[in-house]
């Protein structure tokens, strides 16, 4: 163990539906996961959407590694194009995933500045002192993945969003009841 503390840092998406992002830190190196908005309630009167306060990236912008993007449910993706303003950092999301952000960010301008890496479930990357193992999770939508995150002071396994299946089908297409 070295004697750097990992930080877990919340920045949206605790105790709500939406605004999701997490930052993990070790050694002042940043991971960010997902970058998601939220719809405002009804008594939010000209408010189109809320996104986490990303003033705490802001200041460290040269130290964020990577960004990684669950699943393509807006409440994880939404904010990209705003987080991207202020912090030039890889994206990694899944082949659809990918595919719903060059749309997002086409729309917005932001195309040129994003670079976006695919990965797929069973990859797995180094994202500055940070391994990831992608691994499959059922969910709404298609292509999602969880984190199995390997840092210097442990793993922790984080699983975006995820359903689970009562139903599972096996590779020959039998549900196991």
């Amino acid at each position: 163990m070295k004697n750097h503390p990992l930080r877990i840092i919340p920045l949206g998406g605790l105790g709500e539906v939406g605004e999701n992002m997490m930052v993990y830190e070790y050694d002042d190196q940043l991971m960010v996961v997902d970058a998601g908005l939220m719809f405002p309630e009804n008594d939010m009167l000209g408010i189109d959407y809320i996104i986490p306060d990303i003033t705490y990236l802001a200041a460290r912008r040269n130290k964020v590694k990577g960004i990684v993007i669950t699943h393509g449910h807006e409440d994880h993706t939404g904010a990209v194009r705003h987080l991207l303003e202020v912090i030039q950092a890889p994206i990694y999301s899944t082949p659809l995933t990918q595919g719903l952000l060059e749309g997002k960010l086409a729309k917005s301008g932001m195309a040129q500045r994003a670079k976006l890496e695919t990965v797929r479930a069973g990859d797995s990357r180094k994202i500055g002192p940070f391994n990831v193992d992608f691994f499959h999770v059922c969910h709404s939508i298609p292509d999602g993945v969880g984190l199995g995150i390997d840092s210097p002071q442990g793993l922790i396994v984080h699983t975006g969003d995820y359903k689970f299946d009562h139903t599972p089908v096996d590779k020959i297409g039998r549900a196991h009841v």
